[in-house]
């Protein structure tokens, strides 16, 4: 397990050393090293491969009632240490204290949810168009599946994926970020002590390229759930298609908030604020496309401008802190970057746009605004994943749909309105698996499918009971007299 603050990988129910390790470090304070996280070799992810297949036939066929005790144990725990784990959460990803444990006690009730899915199992008894003959259908377990998670949602996305995954029968091989193994080691340790069977859970940390690697192109492994971005996502459906596994992708957004002239102006500037920049705008949900028509579009402006100055950022850890840091150097140099781009693109720097200093040295960048941009521009289209927005001027309702829908993305759009009609014809006409009327594009329950359209999704949904479509598999047995 831990020792002197080295977090090792789980395989086949035992705690195994890293070929190597990579350190952990709290964005909000460059000199706090939260631990050495193991790297797992080819190898190792290999191991873990084997130890799930071999645990697949006792476990997908075992008691419902072990596997509900078993995720009810997990989601137990982690509600009980959500101040605890929101702590490490806020470390090392560097979402704000009550966010984290806002994500982390939304883990715990997902893993309660499927535990009560294991109860819930169902299917179809039919007639068969023929004579004393009846039809069975039902859902079995899709095999061992591999599960490779993003650094945004370090505790939220693994529990989304593993509970749906253990509660049908699966057998799992987890790897999550290297840019945040704490959390999920965490939820691994927990794992480790709520009853499962060797080798049903294991957990291999490591880099994309080796890890990523051999789970994704693995005969043994027959399905793959990932979320991260478009290029890997793409790449790994063309690798399971050519092998014939099972695959399901969440990638990127550029999400569209709609600002109509009818829109109450208070709602609209605190749904903006909440969709664009909180999570420090590092959510595939989030907004950075605020697109207004033409009645409402100075006042808009201005009153962002002026709520924006009131947004404080600073160590996650802090009270009294509304943004945290962005996660990594190399994520903040490519927020800086699309600043650049966007001042270079012609669009008005309205607020925000350079670092900020605190009391320790971390990566810490004001939101950002802009307006004054055209749809064409390259902040208009491409995902930037920072706390970076830009306003675009539209003349009508006819006009902003039109651009909401104007994106290879469709995951989360919004729209803020009093009318009804606007809404209900937004509902039904908007591109995007998931609709937000008069809330912020961010920000999901956890008993509701979760997924989009157009470049944005692959696959299956992800969540609530839909998550059966990906890790299960359909058997129609016919029955005669």
């Amino acid at each position: 397990m831990a020792d002197s603050k080295r977090f090792d990988n789980y395989i086949n129910g035992q705690w195994v050393a890293g070929a190597d390790y990579c350190t952990n470090i709290n964005p909000s304070d460059l000199s706090d090293v939260i631990g050495e996280y193991a790297k797992a070799d080819a190898a190792q992810v290999n191991a873990a491969i084997e130890a799930a297949r071999a645990a697949f036939p006792a476990w997908s066929t075992s008691g419902i009632q072990a596997r509900h005790d078993a995720l009810d144990k997990v989601g137990s725990e982690i509600l009980a240490r959500r101040e605890e784990l929101g702590q490490l959460l806020a470390r090392e990803e560097g979402k704000t204290l009550p966010e984290a444990i806002g994500e982390v006690t939304r883990a715990g009730n997902i893993f309660k949810f499927f535990a009560g899915e294991c109860l819930r199992l169902s299917g179809d008894y039919l007639p068969s168009v023929r004579p004393g003959v009846n039809v069975e259908v039902t859902r079995e377990a899709l095999g061992v599946v591999g599960l490779i998670t993003p650094w945004n949602f370090p505790i939220a996305i693994p529990a989304w994926k593993i509970a749906p995954a253990l509660a049908y029968g699966n057998c799992v091989v987890i790897k999550p970020a290297e840019l945040v193994p704490g959390c999920a080691w965490a939820l691994a340790d927990i794992i480790s002590r709520a009853g499962f069977p060797a080798g049903v859970f294991n957990l291999v940390m490591g880099s994309g390229r080796v890890v990523g690697e051999v789970l994704v192109n693995s005969p043994k492994v027959d399905g793959i759930s990932f979320t991260g971005s478009v290029g890997v996502g793409r790449q790994i459906a063309v690798n399971c298609v050519a092998r014939q596994a099972k695959v399901q992708l969440e990638m990127g957004g550029k999400n569209p908030q709609i600002i109509l002239d009818d829109a109450d102006l208070k709602q609209a500037i605190e749904l903006a604020v909440q969709s664009a920049f909180y999570s420090t705008g590092q959510r595939c949900t989030a907004s950075s496309r605020l697109i207004v028509t033409a009645g409402i579009h100075d006042k808009f402006v201005a009153a962002m401008a002026e709520r924006m100055q009131s947004i404080k950022v600073g160590h996650a850890l802090k009270a009294g802190t509304d943004i945290g840091p962005v996660v990594s150097e190399a994520q903040l140099n490519q927020d800086l970057k699309y600043i650049d781009i966007g001042q270079s693109e012609g669009a008005r720097l309205v607020s925000g746009g350079g670092l900020v200093t605190c009391d320790t040295e971390g990566y810490f960048l004001a939101p950002t605004l802009f307006a004054d941009s055209e749809a064409s521009m390259r902040i208009s289209r491409e995902e930037i994943f920072g706390p970076v927005a830009n306003v675009v001027r539209v003349a009508d309702y006819e006009a902003a749909l039109a651009m909401a829908n104007d994106t290879e993305f469709g995951l989360s759009a919004g729209i803020a309105t009093t009318s009804l009609k606007y809404a209900n014809h937004f509902k039904r006409h908007s591109q995007a698996g998931m609709v937000m009327v008069n809330l912020p594009t961010a920000g999901v329950d956890y008993h509701v499918p979760f997924g989009g359209r157009k470049g944005s999704s692959y696959g299956s949904r992800e969540q609530g009971r839909y998550a059966q479509e990906f890790y299960t598999v359909v058997k129609t047995a016919y029955i005669g007299s």
